[in-house]
């Protein structure tokens, strides 16, 4: 078995907006009593599968991380309600699987997946 993911970090110009944004979006608490403004979540059943490929249109490409959630589409309108903005609507890559990209409000973009 290969080594496992098992961090994953965005960083930015406000650090605070970034935890409270994170944090609210998917209901994770947070360890924010860290060195240098950092903060860590306590989710300890988080698993994530990478995927790699080419970006499309030739772009420079990103880096980023799917979070699972449960209702896709209210947690596209709750990252709205807090500053964040809607990047790639949900769309189906394979049955019974969505998923959709939203930005922060400084604008690191993230994916969410609903289903298998």
């Amino acid at each position: 078995m290969g080594n496992k993911i098992v961090h994953a970090e965005v960083v930015g110009k406000d650090g605070a907006a970034l935890h409270d944004f994170y944090g609210k979006l998917f209901d994770w608490s947070q360890n924010r009593d860290l060195p240098g403004g950092y903060a860590m979540t306590d989710h300890e059943d988080s698993g994530i599968v990478l995927g790699t490929g080419p970006a499309p249109d030739g772009s420079a490409g990103w880096v980023t991380f799917y979070v699972s959630v449960s209702d896709l589409d209210a947690t596209l309108a709750k990252a709205v309600d807090l500053g964040g903005q809607v990047v790639m609507p949900r769309f189906s890559p394979a049955p019974e699987t969505w998923l959709a990209m939203v930005a922060d409000p400084e604008g690191h973009v993230i994916g969410l997946s609903q289903g298998a």
